[in-house]
């Protein structure tokens, strides 16, 4: 039987893409660069170039947050402030939520049946500031935000921080649901927790890190947690 329930927040409950397009389009204006749409899907890539390098423990989140917009402006020929345009980034970021499709009913479903915990790579003021706008930080038992504790998914030791502070904690009754391979379920994985990857697009498998459970829609998680 499930008791514990590790949830991803970014493209799992929050629509991170359009959070991204919105916030970094108002961003590149104030900078003075036009937010084509060329330069919105380049700076996606580039932004998640930076993100795998941290899961694989290459850079450090700090880089993450600067590295993409310096690439970003290098490719440009931009002589701008990458610093500054973190810091208004993260600030455009935090203002507002978008929820996926079945998320708010997918939450209420879960809410006081099982004890729930974010698991989130996001940054402390940017992920505070979002569950804020949305109200929703009180249906969760604990919120494990990777700047905050200074450990990353899919790290074991992520896993073992959250872990260590829930009362009568097991693994077997417990399952960590999200949209990423490389963080959430490899994270599982090296916790030797179950796994159910949310691949909301149909996204290929290469075969190399291997789900529990697949699903394409929130909603048909409920019916996999009660048989568990």
């Amino acid at each position: 039987m499930i008791r514990n329930v590790f949830i991803d927040l970014d493209n799992t409950i929050f629509d991170f893409n359009k959070a991204e397009r919105i916030a970094l389009s108002k961003t590149l204006m104030h900078m003075g660069v036009d937010p084509t749409e060329q330069i919105l899907a380049r700076y996606h890539i580039l932004n998640m170039e930076q993100w795998e390098a941290l899961e694989r423990g290459e850079i450090t989140l700090a880089q993450v947050k600067v590295r993409r917009f310096e690439n970003l402006y290098k490719e440009l020929g931009c002589s701008l402030s990458a610093e500054k345009t973190k810091q208004l980034y993260e600030q455009n970021l935090s203002y507002g939520h978008y929820y996926i499709e079945g998320a708010e009913a997918f939450l209420q479903w879960m809410h006081g049946k099982y004890r729930l915990y974010l698991i989130t790579n996001g940054t402390t003021s940017v992920q505070k500031g979002r569950l804020k706008s949305a109200g929703i930080e009180g249906i969760f038992d604990s919120i494990f935000i990777s700047e905050e504790i200074g450990l990353a998914k899919p790290a074991k030791e992520y896993f073992d921080y959250c872990f260590q502070g829930i009362e009568e904690f097991s693994k077997e009754e417990s399952v960590i649901i999200g949209d990423s391979l490389t963080s959430d379920i490899l994270g599982g994985i090296h916790a030797e927790v179950r796994t159910i990857w949310l691949n909301r697009t149909g996204k290929e498998n290469n075969g190399r890190i291997i789900p529990d459970y697949e699903v394409q829609e929130l909603l048909e998680i409920p019916a996999i947690i009660e048989g568990l």
